[in-house]
């Protein structure tokens, strides 16, 4: 037998006079977002002095607020014993190192071997968040990208991180490898993006629904007709570093969609052997190397590094056995995970 919906009834203070309804059904509930209490608003969930109003409806003081909440509803994932490379883990949250070639959300095409199959596999007690039982995926990665990734635990973390996501407070630093060597040592793309015009499985800077888009990017390490780029986006725009690259001239080195994997004039500017190996890649070459945002219980500000993939580290030293490396950076040690 299912639980029962949980039921609440608050009257409105003077201070609270004025604010919208779903903002304060949000701050008086427990584990309710204001997004989820709009939606409970418009399905009459929530009543104003027994009447039905607006999510933005101007509470008056006295009113009472009354309604109901329905319990987290059951997972519909399976769990899957896969393994997982955590890098970090407390009662709030986790912070694994995603692995190339997984998807983190099931969908068509993809129900099991995710992300969240292996989550509710070692979370089983993931608390609900906004009226339904699922993993706290808070931001997401590329299936072939590898990398840090932050998972919320409870409510609470689901919705002190989201809004560290929506405010830009996260900092998100990746490694990838890329065709060609930028004449300068370091440098920004601001290009807004956007859906593709005319491919809509793809994001371009040519759009009628620009985003702004800022990226941050600094050369690692030069190799023969390549190069290691540090990228820092201070948005999260969909496919924003492989985009941002592929209009700076330097697309990313594997990717299927914007790097053009065989183009045969990337392959010519560098040797046989090099040519060789990228051609044998799956993937892109592109990696979410370091992660840092502020704990929601602590408030103390957490920085997560994840080691490289194997791939990619195998990568970068066969470039370096047939390039002549240039350059004496040394902030950055590439190792196997």
């Amino acid at each position: 037998m299912s639980n029962p919906p949980s039921a609440f009834t608050f009257r409105v203070g003077h201070v609270q006079a004025g604010g919208r309804l779903d903002a304060l059904v949000a701050s008086e509930v427990d584990h309710c977002s204001r997004s989820f209490a709009a939606t409970l608003i418009r399905q009459g969930c929530i009543c104003v002095d027994g009447s039905v109003k607006k999510p933005g409806y101007a509470v008056k003081a006295g009113e009472v607020v009354s309604g109901k909440i329905a319990p987290p509803e059951a997972s519909s994932f399976l769990p899957e014993n896969i393994p997982l490379h955590i890098l970090y883990e407390d009662p709030e949250l986790l912070v694994v190192n995603k692995a190339p070639g997984m998807v983190v959300h099931p969908a068509p095409g993809h129900s099991n071997g995710t992300l969240v199959n292996a989550l509710v596999h070692h979370c089983p007690d993931l608390a609900g968040i906004s009226g339904s039982l699922r993993p706290g995926i808070v931001h997401r990665l590329d299936k072939d990208t590898s990398g840090a990734l932050v998972v919320a635990k409870n409510s609470r973390a689901m919705h002190h991180l989201a809004a560290q996501f929506k405010s830009r407070e996260v900092r998100k630093k990746y490694v990838a490898l890329v065709y060609g060597i930028p004449r300068e040592g370091a440098g920004s793309l601001d290009d807004p993006i956007g859906r593709h015009p005319v491919d809509r499985k793809k994001m371009s800077v040519t759009t009628h629904t620009p985003r702004s888009a800022l990226t941050l990017w600094r050369v690692l390490e030069q190799f023969t007709g390549v190069c290691l780029l540090e990228l820092d986006i201070r948005t999260g725009r969909t496919h924003q570093i492989r985009v941002h690259c592929k209009t700076m001239g330097h697309p990313v080195i594997g990717d299927p969609v914007y790097g053009n994997r065989g183009d045969k004039k990337r392959l010519a500017s560098i040797s046989h052997d090099m040519g060789r190996a990228v051609m044998a890649l799956d993937r892109q070459m592109l990696h979410a190397w370091q992660l840092s945002f502020v704990h929601p219980a602590t408030g103390e500000r957490m920085t997560l590094e994840a080691p490289l993939p194997i791939d990619m580290t195998r990568l970068i030293n066969r470039f370096r056995e047939i390039s002549s490396t240039i350059g004496d950076d040394d902030d950055f040690q590439c190792q196997d995970s």
